[in-house]
């Protein structure tokens, strides 16, 4: 599918969150973030459950009101919730998500494929020929076929129905997909190659990633820079592999010692595991 045209030619920041907090009660679920995402760029934060980034990936979102702050997307101030439908697609259009559980965010009773033209309908995608078109092509994008557009979701594999999610993400193009422990639920193998298909698609779509994870090696093979947060507060920043081979802060270095032992690598599992059913082009 071709590059969506849009990253490469903009130079301001295509997200931008500015001294971001987030209050529940007497609860500070995150303390004055701040950072800035360029077009095509992908951005890890990390940190254990509690740490306060799925809160961050809510606010981007804006299922969630900061308490003070800003949230920009696309250019435009995400600090408010939607005022309408017609707002709330449009912003749909703009960012998307990719949950951890791929199954809960599927109809059981809805085919993949009428799912995917059902969601192209909504957001005003071409004429009914023209989205059954676009439904393979997005399968197709993510490594599924005729079989897998007609089922249901509970005949495919745990690896299969994330893929499922991701084409779900991609069907409006948006220009940002937030991937919220995208990749945690599924077997290492299976891991490894969804993150070898994430990287595929960044490179052709251009699309930007805010990438939130508990996994330093996960976010090691999609990000460019990461920001590691503890108990709502950012603890470091900078470069990935900087972060991840020459940690500063204590917190970063325990994260780090969970990373599973030398060697380990998302290209050498894919090749070595049993597959999903999915045939890497580059394997």
């Amino acid at each position: 599918m071709p590059r969506w045209g849009w990253e490469r030619r903009m130079t301001e920041p295509v997200l931008q969150a500015d001294r971001l907090r987030k209050q529940f009660g007497q609860t500070v679920a995150v303390e004055e973030l701040s950072f800035a995402m360029k077009p095509g760029s992908s951005l890890g934060i990390v940190g254990e459950s509690g740490a306060g980034k799925t809160t961050v990936a809510r606010m981007i979102l804006g299922l969630e009101t900061p308490s003070s702050g800003t949230v920009t997307a696309c250019g435009r101030d995400r600090s408010s919730p939607a005022r309408s439908a017609t707002e709330r697609r449009e912003r749909g259009r703009e960012v998307q998500i990719v949950f951890q559980d791929p199954y809960s965010s599927l109809d059981p009773r809805e085919r993949v494929g009428q799912g995917l033209e059902r969601l192209l309908k909504l957001h005003g995608i071409g004429e009914a020929s023209q989205r059954r078109d676009r439904a393979v092509a997005l399968a197709r994008q993510v490594g599924l076929g005729d079989r897998q557009l007609q089922a249901l979701p509970r005949a495919l594999s745990g690896g299969q129905r994330q893929r499922v999610a991701i084409a779900r993400a991609l069907a409006p193009q948006p220009r940002i997909v937030v991937l919220d422990e995208a990749v945690a639920s599924l077997d290492v193998s299976i891991q490894a190659q969804v993150l070898n298909l994430l990287a595929e698609i960044r490179e052709t779509t251009g699309v930007s990633y805010l990438f939130i994870s508990h996994d330093l090696a996960v976010v090691r093979h999609l990000t460019d820079d990461v920001i590691v947060m503890h108990r709502g507060q950012v603890v470091e920043r900078g470069p990935t592999p900087r972060i991840l081979d020459e940690p500063e802060h204590e917190y970063t270095q325990r994260l780090r010692a969970s990373i599973p032992g030398p060697g380990w690598s998302p290209h050498r599992r894919a090749r070595e595991e049993p597959s999903d059913g999915y045939q890497h082009p580059r394997a």
